[in-house]
């Protein structure tokens, strides 16, 4: 195969989050991420040593821009926190990035963290910090320490069913959400 021009180890990453989503964890290989980008699996290797250091890096790569650079980015900007809480809706229910596999992404990485331990440590540092940031805009706007808990898991709970249904077409995924919101913050 004729490689593809530049190729970057980023390519690599969204492709291989694309099979992620369409097959789960079993269809990252590299002969069918290679397929699929158009290159030769010798490509692979000049990025990465084998397939669990693309999965490595997969998982920390959705952890820092999913999770970690989305709260980093909220906490600077000058806002109140239910505005933060909305821009959080915003995010998360806008236009998925298809490059990364779309909407189904986060499910696939939940399905992959159910029976491996390595996604599963990441996934569990990542629902932390997610239900950290929301615990805090929650108790930012007043509620108590263990009001501001379960509001945000209702609306972390919420986000994660309201993607589900989205999938299947049966919800207006920011709508629902937005809507869920007013009813946390009474």
């Amino acid at each position: 195969m004729k490689e593809k021009a530049k190729l970057t180890k980023e390519d690599w990453i969204k492709a291989g989050f694309r099979a992620l989503s369409k097959g789960g964890e079993q269809a990252i290989r590299i002969e069918a991420i290679a397929r699929e980008i158009k290159v030769s699996k010798g490509s692979f290797y000049w990025h990465f040593k084998d397939l669990a250091a693309l999965k490595k890096t997969m998982l920390e790569h959705w952890a820092k821009l999913a999770t970690f650079d989305v709260i980093a980015n909220i906490s600077d900007i000058k806002a109140t926190p239910k505005e933060k809480l909305l821009l959080i809706i915003e995010m998360s229910s806008g236009e998925k990035n298809v490059e990364y596999g779309g909407l189904r992404t986060e499910e696939a990485i939940r399905n992959w963290a159910r029976h491996d331990k390595k996604a599963a440590r990441v996934f569990a540092v990542v629902e932390k910090a997610r239900l950290t940031f929301v615990r805090e805009l929650f108790l930012q706007i007043g509620f108590d320490k263990n009001d501001s808990a379960m509001k945000a898991r209702l609306l972390y709970a919420g986000l994660i069913g309201v993607e589900h249904l989205s999938i299947q077409n049966l919800s207006d995924m920011k709508a629902d959400l937005v809507d869920l919101l007013e009813i946390l913050c009474v």
